[in-house]
């Protein structure tokens, strides 16, 4: 992650750091009008837009909001100066950062952690056990064997992989819940918030939007994750483009979002070849080799930390058992497109997310399956 903002404040962000601006097509979060294949139905669009902008966690962050008074600007702006103090917590990329003391520091002693990181671990533990470990935050030694293995041109070897595999996984993390302290059981384990660390920031940042009263509004950070509360000039929520997993220029479908968190996973654009074979940047945590099941996930769920950790772990379950969890959890919902066969259209899977809310563009098809 990025040093850019590092003691970034009110000030910094109005004065040139972030941008305000009004946008009448939002294209890159909010949806234009687009008509649903299937039924000729208009779908909602984006109108006019106050935006703050900034960058943390290596990619772009926005709060957008409907025109109104200044102060919202204001808030926006607080808003964004958490998700700077949070990188700051949480990336494996600063030495100093909270998250790198206990990875350097929780094998020899239990480690004191602040009261929202700790409870977040704890989250992340619990949807760790309610997914059968696909999606674990304590992968750093898989993270980092992928990642050499990649700079030096090749992909592991089985050793490596079971070595790496050894000292992964939520079992190796104690967290006490009397002390709120962390510690692990072996050297080398060490934990990796790269897949959710951007829904809690969201989160956090929601959270005092909430409480100064901002009552319509939209926070994305990367554009793959993101918030929405309320409306949009009227209409019953934002609309929010999900781009087309294997044309990704192109909008595949369009989601009316109201008081969700929604989060997008797929390897069609972080991956790499060898030996003419496609590896992607999901690991499955279970066997230490990248996932391959589904094309592309897109999760709705109360929270984004739930939605960022949710969409990766369906991408590594695979399409029956995230559909199972959607089945025993009525408030997830689920885009799900598997790979599609030689010469066949995206034949995407629907679960919990409601008829009139989602919108395909023209000459797309869905097969609902609840």
């Amino acid at each position: 992650m990025p040093d850019d903002f590092p003691d970034s404040t009110r000030r910094d962000l109005l004065s040139g750091r972030a941008i305000v601006q009004r946008a009448a097509h939002a294209q890159d979060v909010l949806a234009d009008a687009v008509v649903d294949a299937q039924e000729g139905r208009r779908a909602p669009r984006g109108f006019d837009t106050v935006r703050l902008e900034t960058r943390a966690m290596a990619c772009p962050w926005s709060v957008v909001m409907d025109p109104g008074p200044a102060r919202q600007v204001m808030w926006a702006s607080d808003a964004l100066s958490i998700v700077h103090e949070l990188e700051q917590q949480l990336s494996v990329y600063r030495d100093d950062s909270e998250v790198s003391a206990i990875n350097r520091e929780a094998t020899e002693s239990a480690q004191p952690v602040e009261e929202g990181l700790f409870r977040f671990l704890v989250a992340c533990r619990d949807l760790s056990r309610f997914t059968g470990g696909a999606f674990d935050i304590a992968v750093r030694a898989l993270i980092l064997l992928w990642r050499d293995c990649r700079q030096s041109g090749r992909i592991p070897v089985q050793e490596e992989i079971d070595a790496a595999l050894a000292i992964s996984g939520m079992d190796h993390v104690t967290l006490d819940e009397d002390s709120m302290t962390v510690s692990f059981d072996a050297p080398g384990v060490g934990i990796d918030l790269g897949a959710v660390g951007k829904g809690f920031a969201i989160d956090r940042a929601a959270a005092f939007l909430d409480e100064q009263g901002l009552e319509n509004y939209l926070l994305h950070g990367g554009y793959s994750s993101l918030l929405a509360r309320g409306e949009h000039c009227g209409q019953a929520g934002w609309p929010v483009g999900i781009k087309n997993p294997l044309f990704t220029e192109t909008r595949y479908a369009t989601i009316l979002l109201r008081d969700q968190a929604l989060s997008t996973s797929g390897s069609n654009v972080q991956f790499f070849r060898y030996h003419g074979k496609r590896y992607g940047h999901i690991l499955d945590p279970r066997t230490g080799w990248p996932a391959d099941g589904l094309l592309s996930v897109t999760v709705t769920a109360p929270t984004a930390s739930e939605a960022d950790a949710l969409s990766t772990a369906f991408y590594v379950m695979g399409l029956e058992n995230a559909q199972a969890y959607c089945d025993n959890h009525s408030q997830v919902g689920a885009l799900l497109i598997p790979s599609p066969a030689a010469g066949r259209t995206l034949q995407p899977i629907i679960c919990n997310i409601p008829e009139e809310t989602l919108f395909f563009a023209a000459a797309e098809r869905a097969d609902k399956t609840d």
